[in-house]
């Protein structure tokens, strides 16, 4: 009996010395801590929560880089008040992604309706939800994208412009759409201007100067080549 005491004695305190937070939770000194131990914040806190920690972090993705998959940023800044010299020249800037197909304006037409229709309506004809013939909240009709040669005919890089930096009543819609998304509603909106047919791509220009070298150069290496002669041949 005295024994079977000591055993259970041994094994209590082998359990006890085991469930010691001490020993599993303090493994010492960790090389990179910030990277071992993720720092929980809660949602929406505000940055000087980090900041009293000593984490500079403003939710800004680091400057030069681009997410992957995505387009290169448009190269155009905003103009500063006042200013319309960048928004000029946008009428220069294409549309870098191809003729979208039938799934993919499908997808264009969604992200419209959700960001843009409630203003322009669903037809283009600026007559949406919010100004609705002049009875919705919003006093000024929104622009007519598809009844007024303004919009109708406005390039499709300064359509961009207008979307990514905003324009007169309409805010930016930069951090709603990416900017493949974006250019693919300006897609949408064209294709509804152009009577549901998308502008088509202009044809690579062919430069006939470097098309001719090769024929240029075959005929001197064909020129070159001595005569043969046949004569020796025959008999």
């Amino acid at each position: 009996m005295k024994k079977l005491s000591i055993v259970s004695v041994l094994v209590l305190a082998v359990v006890a010395w085991s469930c010691k937070e001490d020993v599993r939770r303090t493994p010492g000194h960790v090389y990179m801590p910030d990277m071992a131990y993720s720092r929980a914040i809660e949602t929406y806190a505000p940055i000087d929560t980090l900041a009293k920690q000593g984490i500079h972090y403003n939710r800004l993705p680091v400057h030069g880089t681009i997410k992957r998959g995505e387009l290169l940023p448009f190269p155009l800044d905003k103009d500063k008040a006042g200013d319309t010299t960048n928004y000029a020249q946008s009428v220069h800037i294409a549309n870098p992604v191809p003729a979208l197909d039938a799934v993919q304006m499908k997808e264009a037409e969604r992200l419209y309706l959700v960001n843009c229709g409630i203003c322009h309506g669903t037809a283009l004809d600026g007559n949406g939800p919010l100004y609705k013939g002049g009875e919705g909240p919003f006093s000024a009709a929104p622009a007519n994208l598809a009844g007024n040669a303004k919009y109708v005919n406005m390039p499709e890089g300064q359509m961009f412009y207008s979307v990514t930096y905003g324009k007169g009543q309409m805010g930016s819609y930069a951090s709603q759409l990416s900017t493949t998304q974006r250019w693919s509603v300006i897609h949408y909106i064209k294709s509804k201007q152009g009577g549901g047919k998308q502008p088509a791509a202009a044809a690579p220009a062919t430069d006939s100067a470097a098309a001719a070298k090769p024929a240029a150069a075959g005929a001197a290496t064909a020129a070159k080549k001595p005569a043969v002669d046949t004569s020796a041949k025959k008999k």
